[in-house]
């Protein structure tokens, strides 16, 4: 499928880029990287994915750098758990999906852009074919990124009673 071109990701791809890695950075709360954080604790982060499938796609990855899931101390993996269902409870509230796709790619071959683990949450709609994918067999996402991170850092503060 392809999608609309979007001009930003182009100027963030072929831009210059932060030195280390981005998750990392966003742990950081480096102004270097843009700051999309919904909700972080100890040892995990909720983000929304900079350039979502679909409005509300979140990631969820540890704070602590980690790029093989069997590097996860038990802590870790309990609170990375607690929190892809509190995203998912959080997005039924806010934008009532009909289902999610909820998974990791491990390791640059799998297709994970980043190397740093993180599982992408992404929210699934009925009917999602709009007009431009039927004639052109592209994609329009129908909320702007700054919006849904507003919309959520007011659910997860409400959801998690911070």
């Amino acid at each position: 499928m392809d999608y609309f071109f979007n001009f930003d990701k182009l100027d963030y791809l072929r831009g210059e880029k932060p030195e280390g890695c981005i998750l990392c950075l966003v742990a950081a709360d480096d102004p270097a990287v843009p700051c999309l954080v919904v909700f972080q604790n100890e040892l995990a982060i909720v983000s929304l994915n900079l350039y979502p499938y679909n409005p509300g796609h979140l990631i969820v990855f540890p704070r602590r750098h980690v790029v093989d899931l069997r590097q996860l101390t038990a802590g870790e993996r309990l609170e990375l758990d607690r929190l892809t269902r509190l995203s998912c409870d959080v997005l039924d509230g806010t934008h009532r999906p009909g289902g999610y796709n909820i998974g990791c790619n491990m390791g640059l071959v799998a297709g994970a852009s980043i190397d740093h683990l993180h599982w992408h949450i992404i929210p699934r709609y009925p009917r999602e074919i709009g007009i431009a994918e039927l004639l052109a067999g592209k994609r329009v996402l129908v909320q702007d990124v700054r919006e849904t991170h507003r919309i959520l850092l007011a659910a997860f503060a409400a959801a998690s009673g911070s």
